[in-house]
Formats: C-alpha cells, sequence, structure tokens
C-alpha cells in the first residue's frame, strides 16, 4: 500500500534524477569521463539524503524543489563517495548497489577521475545557481565542504581506516560514524532548514534530528551486515567481520545493537517534535532508516 512517505520520494526521485542527468549532459569533458561519472549517479538507490532535504523544506509547508540544486550537489558528492570507497585501495569491492563497481567497468585511474569530478562540479553546481542568494551559496558551500572533508566525510574515513584490526570503544566508533556518514545526512537537514528560514532554535532542534538519524543509519548498516540479504544490499555481506572491522554489534551484541539503534530514533523523533513544523515525513524517514533492508 502506497505512503505518503512512499509517494513523497518517489516523486521526488524522479525529479531529482532528471536534475541529474541535465546536469551531466552539460558537462564539457572527454566522453569516458562522463560515462564513468554517469554510470555511478544513475545506479540507484533511495537517494536518502536528498530526500531529507527535500522532506525539511516540506516541514515548513514550503516547495521542495526549492533545495533541488543543493540536492544534486550532495548526490553528486555522496557518490564520488561511493566510487572512491569501492576502489581496491579502500574497501575493493566489486558490487555496488548489484552492479559492478566503477573502477571494475572503467579501470580505476577512469573511476578516481570520475570521483574528482562529481565533488569539484558538485560546488560549481550550487556557485553557478540561479535560484540561490549570494549568502545562501555561501552558506550551502560552507558547510557542504564541512560536511564532505578533513572534519567530515573525509576525516571519518580516514578514521575509519585507522580502527581496521583494532577493538575500538564505543565513543571512537561513535566519532567516526558521526563523521564519516553522520555529516553529509546532517548537512541534508541542515540545508533544508536553512533555506526555509528556520530559527536558530529550530536549526539546533534540526541538527540533533540529523545527528541521531545519522548514528541510527549506520547502526542499521552494521546490524544488515550480518543479517542482511546480499541480493537486497547490493554487496557482500559479512565484510565488516572480513575486514577486522569494529561495529556495533560486535562492541554491543546483535540485541545491544538493535537497541541503541531504537534509541537513537526515539532521540530524533523527540528532537523533531521541538521544531514546531508538519514533520510528518521527517519522522517517516526516521523509522525508514531504522528499518530498511537495504
Amino acid at each position: 500500500m502506497e505512503t505518503q512517505l512512499s509517494r513523497f520520494m518517489k516523486t521526488h526521485k524522479e525529479k531529482l534524477e532528471a536534475e541529474l542527468r541535465a546536469i551531466i549532459s552539460a558537462i564539457t569533458a572527454p566522453d569516458l569521463l562522463i560515462q564513468s561519472m554517469d554510470y555511478s549517479l544513475q545506479a540507484g538507490g533511495k537517494r536518502l539524503r536528498p530526500m531529507l532535504l527535500f522532506a525539511t523544506i516540506a516541514a515548513f509547508r514550503q516547495n521542495p524543489l526549492i533545495g533541488m540544486e543543493a540536492a544534486a550537489a550532495l548526490e553528486m558528492i555522496h557518490t564520488y563517495s561511493l566510487i572512491h570507497d569501492d576502489l581496491p585501495s579502500m574497501d575493493d569491492d566489486d558490487l555496488r548497489r548489484g552492479k559492478p563497481t566503477n573502477h571494475k567497468v572503467f579501470g580505476e585511474a577512469t573511476a578516481i577521475l570520475a570521483g574528482d569530478a562529481l565533488l569539484t562540479y558538485a560546488f560549481q553546481v550550487v556557485a553557478q545557481s540561479k535560484v540561490y542568494t549570494n549568502e545562501q551559496k555561501v552558506w550551502l558551500i560552507n558547510w557542504l565542504s564541512q560536511a564532505a572533508g578533513p572534519a567530515g566525510m573525509v576525516g571519518g574515513q580516514m578514521a575509519d581506516m585507522e580502527g581496521e584490526n583494532k577493538r575500538l570503544a564505543l565513543e571512537e566508533l561513535e566519532y567516526i560514524h558521526k563523521h564519516k556518514t553522520g555529516k553529509l545526512l546532517e548537512f541534508s537537514v541542515m540545508a533544508g532548514a536553512f533555506l526555509s528560514g528556520a530559527s536558530e532554535a529550530q536549526l539546533q532542534h534540526f541538527q540533533t534530528y540529523a545527528n541521531h538519524i545519522g548514528l541510527a543509519f549506520q547502526i542499521q548498516d552494521d546490524i544488515l551486515d550480518v543479517e542482511g540479504s546480499e541480493e537486497k544490499i547490493g554487496k557482500r555481506v559479512g565484510s565488516d567481520v572480513n575486514k577486522h572491522k569494529s561495529t556495533y554489534p560486535a562492541l554491543l551484541t546483535l540485541a545491544g545493537a538493535k537497541e541503541k539503534l531504537q534509541e537513537h530514533v526515539s532521540e530524533a523523533l523527540q528532537a523533531i517534535e521541538q521544531t514546531n513544523t508538519n514533520a510528518e515525513l521527517l519522522k517517516d524517514l526516521a523509522h525508514l532508516i531504522a528499518n530498511r533492508d537495504q
């Protein structure tokens, strides 16, 4: 049965993917580079980060499509990170969302360049926007660069690599996931709130919501690596164990990880209530993150 959230996601995912196709088709660059960029960008997925951005704008009863260019830039950066994560020098994965990874199709050098191109072009998309004011452009570029860079996703990835073959404390594991995964999810929500004119008090509550769903997302990822379906996930199950990574199930037991997951969802729902917005979609997304099977 179709729900309000599933309708919202279907509609906005289609619009986002049309925007991404238009962005890539406008690039002047060697054909092989464009094909490699487009291959990963159109590989599917729920487009969760853009959906969080759109749903946050909708919570203010504004047109979610005002966030389209920010959402496209965000998805381009997320996609670049997946291309690079899959490389032999990183996670060495053969499959992504059930398809051969970028470097398996185009070769390592082209995959690296495709990731580089997506990262840098994302900022160009925001900078050249005819929708956002100069103030909004500066805010978006600043927050997005922080979320993606050494203080965010890249720093989290480095800490994750350094944590391999070690038994990390829970606080160390949370640091990794707040940065590697959580910072882009945080940007999704904060960008939507900022573009909607949220107050400082509202921004704080949205940030708290985003922090908790970021951790919930990663805990569920760790749980799926233990008991998920490889067919649904689209990559090998048990890869974290094979790489001797610390995970929530490893530190807390599987039952403890599931309990911690529900704690973060509960904290996220409490925070979003404090925003005094029409946040039903964001509540539904929190539950979707916690209960997803891929």
